[in-house]
Parts: C-alpha cells; structure tokens; sequence
C-alpha cells in the first residue's frame, strides 16, 4: 500500500474512493496494510477510505504523545479539508480517535473503536514488547490474535526491527506511557458522538471488559462482538468486522 502514499508537507496518507469520508487511525506496531480489508470493502459502497501514517517516530520525544498525535489528526482533517468525518481506529488509534473526537468534536461526526486503549492501565505496556529475542517477539505477537498464524514472519520482523531500533524503542516507550496516563473514563461520559464498538471476544490486550465499560460510559455507542478474534479484528475476521460496520453505518445514516 505503501506505493500509494501522497505526500503533501508533514502529511503522507493514502486515499481510496468517492463519497464520505472514513479516517483510519493505525495502532502503534500497526502499518497501513493492516486495513487491506476496509480499504477494499469501503470505497465502493461510496466512502471515501483515508489512511494518514501517524508521526509515530518521527516527532520529538518531548511531543511524542497522544494528545499530539490527536492534533496532528486535527491538523490533517484541515488540511485535506473534509467535513463531518468519521474516525475508525484500532489499538493506539482508537486511543488518538476518542482523544480528538473530545477536542474536536465539530469535525467527526461518527468514531468507530477496536481494541483501543484508553481505559486500560496495562494494556499499552502488555502489548508493546520490550527488546528480547526473536522467539520472545513472535510469542508477543501471536498473542495480539486468536489464530497465531495471523502473526506472519514479515509481521514479527517488523516488530522485532522496532524494538532493537533504539530510537523506535524510546518513542514507542514514552507512547505507551503517555497512553497508561491518559486514561479517558471521566472525559467519555460527556462524549455524545455516535460511537461503534468493535471487539474481538478473545483479545488478550484490552479484555472484552474494556469494551464494555466503553460502551456503558459512552452515552451514544453500539458494541458488536466478534467470536475466535483477538486484539485486532479488522485483520482476523475482515469480513465479518466491514458487514458489521457498514450495517451500522447505514443503520445510522452516515
């Protein structure tokens, strides 16, 4: 997907289709191709898919948080100069997705969460490994998903590079804990954007009782579950997780 990317300033993402606008916000160890599935479903049911690459590594340490990363968003919504968005992240970027939402709820008019940290103290710090070998690394990968063949060599070796790249490695560390600090549960109940919850059943990082608890502090939310899924749904069950999604989009007219 990567051969795809615009780059205009600070601003490289991909953009697929006409219509409405969906934003992806990817997770910290996730690349842009963990959405293949919502990249192929979406666009041709008249959305409009936009992947922006989060400044992850790139920021300095002194910035590298979620707030930034939910201005930095903010920033890219003005840029490409959309209107009444909707916010689909996972993991970490469901995080910087509710985090913007509350910031700037005049530009998202619907967000869609999936294995988000937020409320979750340990999940940041579980799932980021710490350097170790390559046998440790692909243990810590597998356990993101239900079927540990989901974690695919090329996978395991992307997060295996991050964590013995020192640089990476600080970033991703001041990341997680900025994560673990910002905790969203008194900020959520006074969140009134239409909100869809997608879960895996089986995820090890944030526990289905996350998903829960999202759903009954947010004060607009739907939660859908999904059987056999861990951490990241929209790459185990894509298909299951794009006709949940598009169902409620249309349930709710967006």
């Amino acid at each position: 997907m990567t051969n795809k990317l615009k780059k205009e300033g600070k601003f490289s993402y991909v953009e697929l289709g006409e219509g409405t606008p969906i934003i992806v916000l990817h997770g910290l160890m996730g690349g842009l191709s963990n959405f293949d599935g919502v990249t192929g479903f979406f666009p041709p049911k008249g959305y409009k898919v936009v992947i922006p690459e989060l400044p992850i590594y790139k920021m300095s340490l002194l910035k590298t948080n979620v707030k930034n990363f939910a201005k930095y968003v903010s920033e890219f919504i003005d840029h490409i100069g959309y209107k009444d968005v909707i916010l689909l992240g996972n993991s970490l970027g469901g995080h910087i997705g509710l985090l913007c939402t509350k910031l700037y709820p005049e530009k998202i008019k619907a967000l869609v969460i999936t294995g988000s940290s937020g409320l979750y103290e340990s999940a940041m710090g579980e799932s980021y490994p710490k350097r170790g070998d390559y046998d440790y690394i692909q243990k810590k990968a597998e356990n993101v998903f239900y079927d540990p063949k989901i974690a695919t060599k090329e996978i395991v070796d992307e997060v295996y590079a991050t964590v013995n790249d020192r640089t990476k490695l600080i970033r991703t560390l001041a990341i997680a804990k900025s994560a673990i600090r910002h905790n969203m549960s008194k900020d959520l109940p006074h969140m009134n954007t239409p909100t869809c919850i997608i879960w895996g059943e089986d995820d090890n990082v944030t526990p289905p009782a996350v998903a829960k608890e999202f759903h009954e502090l947010l004060p607009d939310s739907d939660l859908f579950w999904i059987a056999k899924c861990g951490h990241a749904a929209m790459m185990e069950h894509p298909n299951e997780f794009n006709d949940l999604l598009y169902a409620w989009l249309q349930e709710r007219k967006f």
